[in-house]
């Protein structure tokens, strides 16, 4: 069928698919997927696939563990904000912080990034974030997928998830059955909201009409918007460290559901984590939090991480050395709690003096 020369010619570039500009954006982040390249991975983009070869990277006997996330709604602050270079780093983070906790270190990282109309100059700015929080987690970027889709999503939104892989070997796998009643709880300090309870935080941005460009209420030297959207901390490379030294029996990644929510994870049913809230000091992001929105502290501590990304559980004797560790890796930590046998259907995480954290 001949093409009628009266009417229109359509083309992918009419219905909002710029291919040119998805071609320049591989060009533009090409380096960038260089810089994290890793024994195991050549890192080189472009391919329907990515290689990777665990006996490379140094392992023996590995065990495989993935993992998949994404960022949440708060992307919707970087993107009033129209600042998108942080929020690469949360999404590995959230990914990779859940393979370290199972004793595993990271391999390698795939994106999903999807768009109503792809901005070449943003979304370079947000594969650059997934670079650098590949190299903080030593893991390579070996490929990804990004979607133009006009009518999916509004002008300037957009949508990401990750997909990470790691290895451990087979005897350092981290298992909940080596907990003890005794084992001490050891906090990790977090870098703020990491990347849950944003729908929240949305809300009472918008109630209390506040603006993100305002200096902090809590924090004269930055921006709300600023502190709201701090990229999620990294934690592979510390906790690895002291997981192969043999100092850390389990590990749990504060994230959606808090404290309450996400410490259960990691334990066996005879034990009950037993935290002390006044043993660390709950940042002043999130005490203002509490009192712009009048949040009860429980409801607190099941929304956010409240100052603690990772609670550590070890073994009296190595807690010191524990600490230690973490310490000299560039870790803030506390000693929060102790695990102990649980009695009955008693819930999991009780945590003393969160009456405390009201003003």
């Amino acid at each position: 069928m001949k093409a009628d020369g009266s009417k229109k010619s359509y083309s992918y570039k009419d219905a909002g698919v710029d291919i040119v500009a998805g071609n320049s954006l591989v060009d533009a982040i090409k380096p960038l997927a260089a810089s994290t390249k890793r024994p195991g991975a050549n890192a080189d983009l472009g391919g329907f696939g990515a290689i990777f070869d665990p006996k490379a990277a140094g392992f023996k006997d590995p065990l495989l563990v993935s993992a998949t996330d994404g960022v949440g709604t708060k992307l919707k602050v970087a993107i009033d904000m129209n600042k998108h270079d942080t929020v690469g780093i949360d999404l590995v983070a959230m990914c990779v912080n859940d393979l370290v906790v199972q004793g595993a270190e990271p391999l390698f990282f795939l994106d999903y990034f999807a768009t109503s109309g792809l901005d070449v100059a943003a979304t370079t700015d947000i594969i650059s974030g997934i670079a650098e929080g590949c190299r903080q987690a030593g893991c390579a970027l070996i490929g990804g997928e990004t979607a133009e889709m006009p009518g999916m999503y509004a002008k300037g939104d957009y949508d990401m998830a990750g997909f990470t892989v790691g290895a451990v070997e087979r005897d350092q796998l981290l298992k909940a059955d080596s907990l003890n009643a005794g084992d001490v709880l050891l906090g990790i300090a977090s870098s703020g909201l990491h990347s849950n309870g944003f729908s929240l935080i949305r809300k009472l941005v918008a109630d209390f009409n506040l603006d993100y460009a305002a200096p902090a209420p809590f924090d004269s030297q930055t921006s709300l918007g600023e502190a709201l959207i701090a990229p999620t901390r990294i934690y592979v490379k510390s906790c690895l460290k002291a997981i192969r030294a043999g100092h850390i029996k389990a590990l749990s990644h504060i994230t959606g559901g808090g404290l309450f929510e996400n410490i259960p994870r990691i334990l066996p049913g005879n034990l009950v984590a037993e935290l002390d809230a006044r043993s660390w000091p709950l940042p002043p992001l999130f005490r203002w939090l509490a009192e712009i929105g009048n949040i009860a502290p429980r409801e607190l501590a099941t929304t956010f991480n409240c100052g603690l990304g990772m609670v550590v559980a070890v073994n009296p004797e190595n807690a010191a050395a524990a600490k230690a560790m973490l310490e000299d890796a560039g870790e803030t930590v506390f000693t929060v709690g102790v695990l102990a046998a649980r009695t009955g259907d008693a819930e999991q995480v009780h945590i003393e003096g969160l009456e405390t954290w009201q003003s």
